[in-house]
């Protein structure tokens, strides 16, 4: 980026995420990404992130540092009823604040769990417990309420952990109360951060980079950022305060257009969209169903496309066909052809496809197989080896060879999108686009 970053602390931010599950491997923090975009809206630019386990000191220590450096800190986790949740003690200790159960926060959670047939007990009682002075902010989505307390000049916010909550509350309570703070403070931010997504499949990250390379002119205050992942290159356009200059929104138009142009065939969404998405409007839009024959996914295809809402109106069923004999049982694949080819095919993925569109009787059926390891690979059929089926009818077969690598689940991700993908460009050339 060019220019000098701001140094005022009330525009610069930080994420604390809180749970010692985030830091042995049993889950990742989501979270800090939701809020930085939401910040970015009021031009407080999330400059920190910190994971912290469940230890009480640990977090004090972590919070006063964020509060050192950021005018706003938002933390994730903790504020469950189970004895290892203490960020609401951590808060209050570093900021001298007492603990005392506040009406509000009872009575919201009482609301909550008779909406879901149940009554409060003893342990959820700790989760009404809320720092002097603080604001409560409301959960109508889950049980747990969070709070906001002034502190040295920094605002801490407290959330629960828990991606649904989370987003609910900043977008509902916090991103208002953060705003009319500003107002009132009368901090104005030079600009608003604006941030573009776009997310292309099928080109590694150099490729992406070598493809968007002189991109951003020189002395433009914009970010280009490239994220890889198993759901293919994430490329983002970030627009970011410079001094007290204002960055204007339409300098990203022509940059998100070079954007476009640039990655084309391989660019299949932008913001929040997945791929399940885009293809779930496209069948919906020509009025087409679907029928999936998977193997080494194992249902990872049938489940995307059915998170989708509304999405019965084109997917009619799904086929877990992992053995040999359970191909040729419920999808008519010949046995011959499995002993020639093997499982693992072509042959054997476009007979899938077929076998699943003509028994369902859907517009189009679609099919995977392959291996996804750590075993099952032979010389001639590495791990990573998949093959992707499409059979619209007569002349609409279609079947790609992929070779994927990473473990077993990375190659299932990348088998499910790259299907999908498959499906997604077969119902954009119907349309001629």
């Amino acid at each position: 980026m060019s220019g000098a970053r701001t140094t005022n602390r009330s525009f610069v931010a930080e994420t604390i995420a809180i749970g010692s599950e985030l830091l042995v491997g049993g889950r990742s923090d989501s979270n800090s990404l939701f809020i930085a975009e939401l910040l970015g809206t009021l031009g407080i630019e999330v400059r920190f992130k910190s994971v912290v386990g469940d230890d009480q000191a640990d977090i004090v220590q972590v919070l006063k540092t964020a509060a050192s450096r950021a005018g706003v800190v938002v933390m994730t986790g903790g504020l469950g009823p189970t004895v290892d949740d203490c960020t609401r003690e951590a808060v209050a200790k570093a900021t001298g604040r007492r603990l005392a159960r506040r009406k509000e926060a009872l009575d919201g959670m009482t609301a909550r769990l008779a909406q879901w047939g149940r009554e409060l007990k003893k342990g959820q009682l700790r989760q009404a417990m809320i720092p002097s002075r603080a604001v409560v902010i409301p959960n109508l989505v889950g049980s747990a309420p969070g709070f906001l307390v002034a502190w040295k000049g920094a605002t801490l916010v407290s959330l629960p952990g828990v991606p649904r909550e989370m987003e609910a509350m900043m977008t509902q309570s916090v991103l208002p109360l953060l705003a009319a703070h500003r107002a009132q403070s009368k901090l104005m931010s030079p600009s608003p951060i604006i941030r573009q997504v776009f997310h292309t499949w099928g080109l590694p990250e150099a490729d992406v980079d070598a493809k968007l390379q002189g991109l951003i002119p020189k002395g433009t205050p914009i970010d280009l950022g490239l994220l890889a992942s198993p759901m293919g290159v994430l490329v983002s356009l970030t627009t970011k305060p410079s001094g007290k200059k204002m960055v204007k929104a339409d300098l990203l138009q022509p940059l998100a257009e070079q954007v476009r142009s640039r990655l084309s065939e391989w660019l299949f969404a932008e913001g929040r969209e997945s791929m399940e998405e885009v293809v779930g409007r496209l069948l919906a839009a020509q009025k087409l169903t679907v029928a999936v024959a998977e193997s080494c996914t194992g249902g990872l295809i049938g489940h995307r496309l059915t998170q989708v809402p509304g999405s019965s109106a084109y997917v009619d069923r799904g086929a877990i066909c992992y053995s040999n004999q359970s191909k040729i049982d419920m999808l008519g694949v010949p046995v011959d052809l499995i002993a020639q080819h093997g499982a693992v095919s072509q042959e054997v993925a476009a007979s899938m496809a077929k076998g699943i569109r003509e028994r369902a009787g859907v517009s189009v059926g679609l099919s995977v197989t392959g291996i996804a390891g750590p075993g099952g690979a032979t010389e001639t059929k590495p791990v990573g080896l998949v093959y992707i089926g499409l059979d619209g009818g007569p002349g609409e077969a279609v079947t790609k060879e992929c070779r994927f690598h990473g473990d077993r689940q990375v190659i299932k991700q990348r088998s499910s999108q790259a299907s999908m993908d498959l499906l997604r460009r077969w119902l954009l050339k119907r349309i001629g686009a």
